[in-house]
């Protein structure tokens, strides 16, 4: 049998900043959950789908208030003619069709408004960590979140969340 040796990787311990490896990582929802933009922009996108909500669910009840009332006439024979349920009828289909387009359309509305703030931030991410970098000490700087995990361990110090999160709060709009 041939012996095999395990070879031990030693790390140096990284304690002055002179000794860490040219690498940090900032941790995106630190950012967002203390960047002060980041919140007003959050607590307004959250305002207007509760608005949105709130008059989808308004014009969608008295759309239903509206229809119970027309199946309640067609019952009773309450219409002069079959010529004016027919009419009504097709009113009510025109309302729900343009209660669905309302509906796509506050959606959408609120989805591009979300990618215009979403690049707005990545945007203003990139320049505070190109300033706190404009020294060149860091040769890559990674990302990490509760969502992607792209940092599986680091030793104390790589992290520079609190560092960006500092420039992005002093230079707000």
């Amino acid at each position: 049998k041939e012996e095999t040796k395990t070879e031990v990787l030693t790390v140096p311990e990284c304690t002055t900043p002179e000794s860490k490896m040219p690498i940090a990582f900032v941790n995106i929802d630190t950012l967002l959950s203390n960047y002060t933009v980041a919140k007003e922009a959050n607590e307004l996108l959250i305002k207007k789908q509760e608005d949105a909500r709130l008059n989808i669910n308004e014009k969608a009840q008295k759309f239903q208030n509206e229809l119970a009332e027309f199946n309640r006439k067609l019952e009773n024979n309450a219409f002069l003619s079959r010529e004016r349920a027919e009419q009504e009828a097709q009113r009510l289909q025109k309302k729900e069709s343009d209660l669905q387009n309302l509906e796509q359309r506050l959606s959408q509305e609120l989805m591009d408004e979300t990618q215009k703030i979403n690049a707005q931030l990545r945007e203003d991410i990139n320049k505070a960590i190109r300033t706190f970098n404009s020294d060149g000490r860091y040769h890559l700087i990674l990302t990490t979140s509760a969502m992607q995990e792209n940092v599986l361990f680091s030793v104390e110090g790589y992290d520079i969340s609190n560092d960006i999160l500092e420039i992005l709060n002093s230079t707000e709009k």
